[in-house]
């Protein structure tokens, strides 16, 4: 019994089990590097620890997959007929989420063909892109909304203009006959600009009679689960 489990487990291609382990090691080394690599470049709450353990399984999986299929072209269009059922529902957080979904699959692609050169070359390359770009970090953006009497349109206007240098975007108005909310973007840079001995925004704007609330709100690209 015992030797025919393991003549069944021998039973490989053409490929030894120690050729099928060397490949899923590479994938998991290579994939280390991607795991490093996505916690260096994403920074506070755009890291996504679940994201980047899912990484180091996809690269194993489709490093697993290509081991399978090898050069036999009937067993990759079945395998491609099997796969194309799943369906995945998970909005990406980030644009450069995509990137190291591309990056995992290629990488478990080139180490299941054998072709470790091509793969490590690669992804040292993308490293070293990375690295020199350093970590890139979201810009959030402020939104201020302000409402109040529809007669203080132009002063509450002429406030946030002249107290930021003119640089805020006026993005949406909406009024009444009684009433005025407006909603400014701006930088977080320019939101932060202050001068010695002045006061903030809010201050300024509720020392005018007739304001109904000042709120500051930070927006970013992200897309939320």
């Amino acid at each position: 019994m015992r030797t025919i489990m393991l003549d069944l487990f021998a039973q490989t291609g053409n490929l030894t089990i120690g050729d099928i382990a060397l490949r899923i090691g590479i994938a998991a080394l290579l994939s280390a590097i991607i795991f490093l690599s996505y916690w260096y470049t994403h920074a506070g709450t755009s890291y996504s620890k679940k994201f980047n353990v899912s990484l180091v399984t996809l690269t194993i999986l489709t490093c697993t997959v290509m081991t399978v299929i090898g050069n036999n072209i009937a067993l990759s269009l079945g395998m491609a007929g099997a796969l194309s059922i799943v369906r995945f529902r998970t909005a990406v957080k980030d644009s450069r989420d995509t990137i190291y979904i591309f990056w995992a699959v290629i990488v478990g692609l080139c180490a299941g063909v054998g072709d470790f050169l091509t793969a490590v070359i690669g992804s040292v390359a993308v490293t070293i892109v990375l690295l020199i770009m350093g970590r890139v970090r979201n810009e959030n953006r402020i939104l201020l909304i302000i409402k109040g009497n529809r007669s203080l349109e132009a002063d509450m206007e002429a406030l946030v203009f002249n107290h930021f240098n003119m640089k805020p975007l006026l993005r949406v108005k909406n009024t009444t006959p009684n009433s005025v909310e407006l909603i400014f973007e701006m930088s977080r840079s320019t939101y932060n600009l202050t001068y010695k001995g002045e006061k903030n925004i809010t201050q300024l704007l509720h020392e005018k009679e007739g304001i109904e609330y000042v709120n500051v709100v930070t927006q970013n690209d992200e897309i939320s689960g």
